[in-house]
């Protein structure tokens, strides 16, 4: 192979591939690979979700149904997880899809900003108690 074709190929392969996200923390990536391979439903949803957050220092703040709010999405955890290895914390979203096998993480966007609020004020009170 000639070494323009390499480049050619390189470029190709750099310009399918999306662009980094500069947020993706490792404890973000942690997170996601724990989820993977959930399988037990609605049902277990809760507890698979409290476990991977707690191996990485984070906590369920709570879970509610979805109702629209996020597309393709039956349930939604509100998570609390370290940012950057630091001490500050930031909010997440674990999406149980309606095929109740599959778990994303969604991070907060203007459609879920009042939800953001919302687990905001809850830890906020919290921390008062």
């Amino acid at each position: 192979m000639l070494s323009s074709e390499t480049k050619q190929e390189a470029t190709a392969t750099q310009a399918a591939v999306p662009p980094s996200d500069a947020s993706l923390t490792m404890e973000l990536l942690e997170l996601e690979l724990s989820l993977d391979g959930f399988a037990t439903g609605a049902e277990g949803f809760a507890a698979h979700v409290r476990a991977a957050a707690a191996a990485i220092d984070g906590a369920l703040l709570f879970e509610l149904p979805a109702s629209g709010l996020i597309a393709d999405c039956d349930r939604i955890a509100v998570l609390r997880i370290p940012q950057d290895g630091s001490m500050m914390m930031t909010t997440v979203f674990a999406c149980l899809e309606s095929d109740g096998t599959t778990i994303r993480i969604e991070k907060p966007n203007e459609e879920t900003a009042d939800l953001k609020n919302f687990a905001e004020a809850f830890v906020d009170v919290l921390q008062r108690i």
